[in-house]
């Protein structure tokens, strides 16, 4: 096996598991919840379910006892191991936004829109994505209640901009929130180094940076302690974190506006989206060589692409 590694411990009833997404360490994280009705959040893609299922073994947990797979959002890097891990689960529901449920009983959308991302590496990557059927799904939307625990019932807000099939979900225990893609991305990679980075993520094909700025606005104003991400880890710097993404997305969006009209296309735009992260992280004395930019390359490729499928849509 080789890559595993023991889950993180969060606090006393919290764990994450990496799944090593992309094949790389501290990329997507698969959130344990202990409570009476054992929930996992997000599952990455396929390849993640062995380490799904190594990292549940090592906190004494079996398959059976997973009752609910929540999916913040159904891009096959957060969802796309669903139908995959809920084969061995048979207690389990996979709880999902109302705008994904169609596309987790038929992922072929879903496919053919990472395949149009990743190209030849997507089958390396996502493969298999199994269809889940429709009586394993639970649909939940703005202002419903997952109850999980006598003490703990999760709240779910619809909370589009990264995606229209995007909701975040409110831990009041921890007084959290599971925020998958809506709020950015973190870096663990550069926490060791002392910097906290908080970037947007704007992957095609429903971006609304409109709608992702009401989304932030609004976490803000729930006064959380703490945002759990999809990528990747926790912070309890709640204000910097939200803060960060509010101006990179302005920065962002500027760029795009530039390049488009300039006449130039999505590789242009990635690479000056890199330059600016680059010029802020070298303030910091973050080489570049660091391997977080292993990431953040890929990133700001789809990001790019995600801010040039949105200008187009809005200046048809």
């Amino acid at each position: 096996m080789g890559k595993s590694k023991s889950p993180i411990k969060l606090d006393d009833r919290i764990h994450i598991i990496d799944g090593f997404d992309l094949g790389v360490s501290e990329r997507t994280g698969i959130y344990v919840i202990d409570e009476e009705e054992l929930t996992l959040v997000e599952t990455g893609p396929s390849p993640s379910v062995r380490y799904i299922k190594e990292g549940l073994d090592s906190l004494g947990f079996s398959l059976e006892d997973v009752k609910y797979i929540i999916v913040t959002h159904i891009h096959l890097d957060h969802a796309g191991g669903a139908g995959l891990l809920l084969r061995e689960c048979p207690n389990a529901k996979v709880v999902v936004h109302p705008k994904g449920e169609r596309h987790l009983i038929d992922p072929k959308r879903l496919k053919q829109g990472a395949r149009a991302v990743y190209g030849d590496s997507f089958e390396e990557l996502f493969e298999p994505v199994v269809p889940i059927p429709g009586e394993k799904l639970l649909v939940k939307g703005e202002g419903d209640i997952l109850q999980i625990g006598q003490a703990c019932s999760l709240e779910f807000l619809d909370t589009p901009g990264h995606a229209k099939h995007h909701f975040s979900i409110y831990d009041p225990v921890s007084n959290g929130i599971f925020t998958g893609d809506t709020v950015g991305i973190r870096y663990e990679q550069l926490v060791q180094d002392g910097v906290d980075l908080f970037l947007p993520s704007t992957s095609p094909n429903q971006f609304d940076p409109d709608a992702m700025r009401t989304a932030i606005d609004r976490i803000q104003a729930m006064n959380v302690d703490r945002i759990y991400y999809g990528h990747f880890g926790m912070t309890e710097k709640v204000e910097e974190a939200l803060r960060q993404a509010a101006e990179w997305l302005s920065v962002f969006e500027k760029e795009g506006h530039q390049v488009t009209a300039e006449g130039k296309g999505y590789d242009e735009l990635a690479g000056r989206m890199l330059y600016r992260v680059k010029e802020y992280l070298r303030t910091l004395l973050i080489e570049d060589e660091h391997p977080v930019y292993v990431l953040i390359n890929l990133d700001m490729q789809v990001s790019a692409l995600g801010i040039v499928d949105y200008l187009q849509r809005i200046n048809k």
